[in-house]
């Protein structure tokens, strides 16, 4: 742990897939949260989506990132990317 990062506390960070980045410098990362219901005890998938800023622009759709919690950018946007764990494969084109 570097000494900047002591003084400011642990920031949160989360590992997720990119499903959008047509907005400049932003994408949009969707975080899967799996956890047995209390009640009926069967495991559940919940997902959240969290704008992050991408200010090199490497993240592409399909790719799984890691983000870390920051100050506010904007209205939605308080994560940035950090990394970019694994790239996704060829993603074809659908012509609709």
């Amino acid at each position: 742990m570097s000494e900047s990062e002591s003084k400011r506390g642990q920031r949160k960070s989360r590992v997720g897939e990119v499903i959008s980045n047509k907005m400049t410098k932003t994408i949009v990362v969707r975080v899967e949260r799996r956890f047995q219901h209390p009640k009926f005890k069967k495991v559940v998938t919940s997902y959240a989506k969290f704008y992050a800023h991408d200010e090199k622009e490497t993240a592409n759709v399909g790719d799984r990132v890691k983000i870390e919690e920051t100050r506010p950018l904007s209205k939605t946007k308080s994560w940035r990317l950090v990394d970019v764990v694994e790239k996704a494969g060829e993603v074809a084109a659908v012509v609709v």
